[in-house]
C-alpha cells in the first residue's frame, strides 16, 4: 500500500493550471522530497491532498482510501507556509489550542510527546514572538504530529534556517519516520540538505510531475567524474580534451566527467607536464541533476 497515490489531479485558477495532470506515488514510510522552482505547483499540491483546496478533476488516494474519507484525513498532519500560531500566547498555549481543536484526549501527556519529538520540551512556557525561526518551524511541526498521524506534509519547513537549525530539524523528520513509523513529504529549494535524508524524489514543473525516483535510482543514475586542480588550469584543460570526451572548466576546478579512473587521469597529467595539487572523484549531486534535468525540459520544449 502506498500512502499517497494520484492519478491525473488537475487545478486551476483564472484559466491558468497551478497543477495540471499529475500523477505522484508516495510509498509508506518513505520521506519523499518534492522539487520543483517557485510556481511549479508544489504547495497547491500539498493543499490538494490535504483538503484546503478543491480538485478540478483527479483522484488523490491516502493510504488506500479516497482523500475526503473522514478516518484517513485524521490520519493527516500538515506544517504549510507557517504554523498559524497566536504570537502572545505561550509554546504550550498554542499546542493545548491545537489539542482541543483535534479533541485529543490526554492533552498534557500528548503535547509533552510532542514537544519532546521536536526537542522542545525546555521551551514550553516561551512565548511564540519570541521563538527563533528554526524554533517556530519545529512548533509548526509539534502541531502537526498532535494525534500521530501516518503521513505528515510539510511545505519548506528549512528554508531560512541557519546550518544548525537546517540540521536539528535533519534528524527531526529522521526520528519521525523512523520511531514513529510516519511517512513525510517535504517541499525544499534547499537540495543538498533534501539530499542527506529523502528516500524518494518527484520534480515537479509547470504542475506536472516530470520524473519520480528513488534515492537509489538518484544513486545509480549520477554521473561519476573526477574533479582536480592543477598549477596551469588552461593548459591542463586544454591537454584533458584532447585525451577524455567530457571536460569542464567549472569555477576553481576541472571535471572530467564518466571516468572514474583517476590513475589514468593523474598518468597522463603528469606525462604532459602538469603537477596536480588536488584531485577527487565524486558523482553529481541532486542539485546538479535537477538543474541538468531541468535544461534539458527547456531545451525540449
Amino acid at each position: 500500500m502506498n500512502a499517497i497515490e494520484i492519478k491525473g489531479l488537475s487545478k486551476s485558477f483564472r484559466g491558468m493550471y497551478a497543477v495540471d495532470n499529475l500523477t505522484m506515488t508516495v510509498p509508506v514510510g518513505a520521506i519523499y522530497g518534492f522539487i520543483g522552482e517557485n510556481g511549479s505547483g508544489k504547495s497547491t499540491t500539498e493543499k490538494l491532498i490535504c483538503g484546503h483546496l478543491v480538485p478540478d478533476q483527479g483522484e488523490i488516494k491516502l493510504f488506500g482510501k479516497d482523500y475526503t474519507d473522514p478516518g484517513v484525513r485524521a490520519r493527516v498532519g500538515a506544517l504549510i507556509e507557517s504554523a498559524g500560531c497566536f504570537p502572545n500566547s505561550s509554546v504550550w498555549a498554542n499546542l493545548y489550542m491545537q489539542a482541543l481543536n483535534l479533541g485529543i484526549q490526554n492533552k498534557e501527556e500528548e503535547i509533552m510527546r510532542v514537544l519532546k519529538i521536536v526537542r522542545m520540551e525546555d521551551s514550553a512556557k516561551i512565548k511564540f514572538k519570541s521563538c527563533s525561526l528554526g524554533m517556530k518551524q519545529r512548533i509548526g511541526i509539534a502541531m502537526a504530529l498532535l494525534g500521530n498521524p501516518a503521513l505528515l506534509i510539510l511545505d519548506e519547513p528549512i528554508n531560512g534556517l541557519d546550518t544548525d537549525g537546517m540540521r536539528i530539524m535533519r534528524e527531526i523528520i529522521v526520528d519521525i519516520t523512523q520511531n514513529l513509523g510516519c511517512t513525510v513529504l517535504i517541499s525544499s529549494h534547499i537540495l543538498g540538505e533534501l539530499e542527506k535524508i529523502a528516500t524518494h524524489y518527484g520534480i515537479i514543473r509547470q504542475g506536472r510531475l516530470i520524473q519520480e525516483l528513488s534515492a537509489q535510482d538518484m544513486e545509480n543514475r549520477s554521473r561519476v567524474f573526477v574533479s582536480l586542480k592543477t598549477k596551469n588550469m588552461k593548459e591542463a584543460f586544454a591537454d584533458l580534451q584532447k585525451k577524455f570526451a567530457n571536460v569542464r572548466l567549472e569555477e576553481e576546478y576541472i571535471r572530467v566527467y564518466d571516468v572514474d579512473d583517476t590513475e589514468r587521469i593523474v598518468k597522463y597529467l603528469l606525462e604532459n607536464g602538469h603537477k596536480i595539487s588536488e584531485i577527487e572523484k565524486n558523482k553529481v549531486g541532486l542539485e546538479e541533476y535537477y538543474i541538468e534535468l531541468m535544461s534539458k525540459k527547456e531545451v525540449e520544449a
